[in-house]
């Protein structure tokens, strides 16, 4: 307040008179801020395992560019091949340059009591975070800003495909190309930054505060309808949000129903769809479960009923693919919809065409199953195609196959979703080290990529059949509280939930239960009571630490020949395909038609 008077407006008395500040200076204004925008270059993307091989910072103020820090770092070890190809350092290079413990020092100097800016900036501070508790100085706690965040809340989708930084300083006409060289790549952020600043200062941003906090912005239509998660409960369940013709916006679970959907009204729930989906809404009807699992598995069933709107996952299950081994004289593999009772060998379900796709491609490569279409009868003949002149079929359609001889192929396709893979992948592996060894690497990781789906959907359905062959399972692990939380699972279907109190015996819970569940009339296999996703989600729960079986009507167990000892391979492909681009930023920050916050 003024000291000459409330109103805080000059008065032409004696003395002095001052001023009251406006609302928008109460925050330090951007253009009294220093930023220093930085960038790493790494020999890979866990602080733990990888090195820092390049620091770049630019210092700006105003707009004005102050000081720039730039220098190689010795790593201490050797720098990958890939690396060297996407960033162009090599080990020689940084042969002479100083270790961090000498670089380090300097750095935090230069970017004492300034704001950190970096694009996918968790990536860079983690490493710097690590740096400093491996070299014994205090982590500062910085501000920071990331400029990929701050990108996916002003840019619309139809201005940018994505939020990467070149495409970013591409349609932002940064100066500065990005080519994964530390300074350079600090420059075009600088470039970025501003640009940024341009389109969020017409919004009425202009300290840094109000930067910091404008991606947590929420809009009036959220604040009006925070009365909606008044009357639920604290308790643990499925909430459902309903529009006006009592139609499902979306469903979601949460051990806390009534803090869950609080949130949904505050800062911290950024996702732009929710917004929409919050201001349509008009009740929330919670469904209080036993415990995180029944709030789970009720979560996907309602979604798979009511396919609301705002839910991505879980909605089409029915969508799911099978790659099927018809039943017939000369069998071939067919994608398919739904299991029937026709005598097939069924494998899946995949989640999307290319994947089944691949793993039908992966079989095709490693048996000579025929690919021609229609049924053959005990006697063909037909003309056979290129393919048996290619030796990737028997030829069957002119005789050259008998049934006999044919179903010992079938045969291997069925004996690897059964349980015994080796048969099956042992060529595969045989020819992806062949094309490797003769240089061949393109396709012997597209091979790869296909006997690792092939694999992948193996090991899930054993997974699933080894539970779902189960007629019934009871199984109880500790709530945190001194009482037990109890399943009682049926042919991989959780038909009863409960808790058994501290002190109580849990038995006669448990009675109690099985007496009051679901009954269940299995239907066709791998999946004769429950989704996949279902069933996953109990498998998931019984694995945790904690859980333990009170009883079981059959041996639970995975084949040993099966999939499942593949799972090592699996991880390591899964790990080669990260490094093919290793300092992506995977959190998914794709723009939007309507950023949420660029009305705020």
């Amino acid at each position: 307040m003024s000291p000459t008077g409330r109103s805080g407006v000059r008065q032409a008395i004696d003395g002095p008179g001052y001023v009251q500040g406006t609302f928008d200076e109460l925050g330090e204004p951007l253009r009294e801020v220093t930023f220093v925008v930085f960038d790493l270059e790494t020999t890979g993307t866990s602080p733990a395992t990888s090195a820092i091989t390049e620091i770049g910072a630019v210092k700006v103020r105003a707009g004005e560019v102050i000081g720039e820090f730039a220098t190689l770092v010795d790593p201490g070890c050797g720098i990958p091949p890939f690396i060297t190809v996407l960033t162009g350092i090599t080990d020689m290079m940084v042969a002479a340059a100083p270790r961090l413990d000498t670089v380090l020092p300097s750095f935090l100097e230069f970017a004492r009591d300034t704001v950190l800016v970096a694009h996918n900036a968790p990536f860079d501070l983690g490493f710097l975070k690590a740096a400093c508790e491996t070299h014994g100085y205090p982590w500062p706690v910085p501000r920071s800003v990331d400029t990929a965040v701050l990108a996916r809340r002003v840019l619309t989708r139809d201005e940018v495909p994505n939020c990467k930084l070149s495409t970013l300083a591409a349609r932002l006409g940064a100066r500065t190309t990005p080519n994964h060289r530390a300074l350079s790549d600090a420059r075009a952020t600088v470039d970025v930054l501003h640009a940024l600043f341009e389109r969020v200062g017409a919004l009425g941003v202009q300290s840094l505060d109000e930067l910091r906090t404008f991606t947590f912005q929420v809009s009036p239509q959220q604040r009006r309808k925070r009365y909606l998660a008044e009357p639920l409960p604290h308790a643990p369940g499925v909430y459902i949000f309903r529009g006006a013709r009592d139609e499902a916006l979306y469903v979601g679970k949460s051990r806390d129903i009534r803090s869950r959907v609080r949130s949904y009204f505050v800062s911290s729930e950024t996702r732009s769809r929710m917004a929409e989906m919050v201001g349509l809404a008009e009740r929330v009807d919670p469904i209080v479960c036993a415990h995180d699992l029944e709030a789970e598995v009720r979560e996907l069933r309602l979604i798979g009923e009511h396919k609301p709107r705002y839910n991505r996952r879980s909605k089409f299950p029915e969508r799911s693919l099978w790659l099927k081994l018809t039943d017939e004289p000369f069998p071939r593999l067919s994608i398919v919809r739904a299991v029937r009772d026709d005598g097939g060998c069924y494998l899946g379900p995949f989640g999307s065409k290319r994947t089944v796709e691949q793993a039908q491609d992966a079989v095709l490569e490693a048996l000579p199953i025929r690919q021609c279409s229609g049924r053959l009868p005990l006697h063909p003949s037909r003309t056979p195609c290129m393919l048996a002149e290619m030796h990737r079929c028997g030829a069957p359609c002119d005789g050259s196959e008998t049934v006999e001889q044919y179903a010992v192929h079938s045969a291997v396709f069925a004996a690897a979703v059964a349980g015994d893979v080796r048969p099956l992948v042992a060529p595969l592996f045989r020819r992806i080290e062949a094309l490797a060894a003769n240089g061949r690497y393109e396709d012997a990781a597209a091979l790869r990529d296909r006997l690792a789906a092939f694999v992948r959907a193996c090991a899930r359905q054993q997974r699933l059949t080894a539970l779902t062959s189960i007629p019934e399972l009871v199984a109880a692990r500790p709530d945190g509280q001194g009482g037990w939380e109890l399943s009682v699972i049926r042919h991989g279907r959780l038909v009863a939930a409960g808790v058994a109190p501290r002190g109580a015996s849990p038995y006669p819970y448990i009675d109690a239960m099985r007496a009051t569940a679901e009954t269940i009339t299995p239907q066709l296999w791998p999946l004769p009571a429950a989704s996949a996703e279902e069933t996953e989600c109990i498998l998931r729960w019984l694995e945790r630490e904690g859980t333990r079986l009170v009883t079981a009507d059959a041996e639970w167990s995975c084949p040993v020949h099966g999939a499942g000892q593949l799972r090592g391979w699996l991880s390591t492909v899964e790990a080669g395909r990260e490094l093919a681009e290793p300092f992506a930023d995977r959190r998914g920050l794709h723009p939007v038609a309507r950023p949420a916050r660029a009305t705020a």
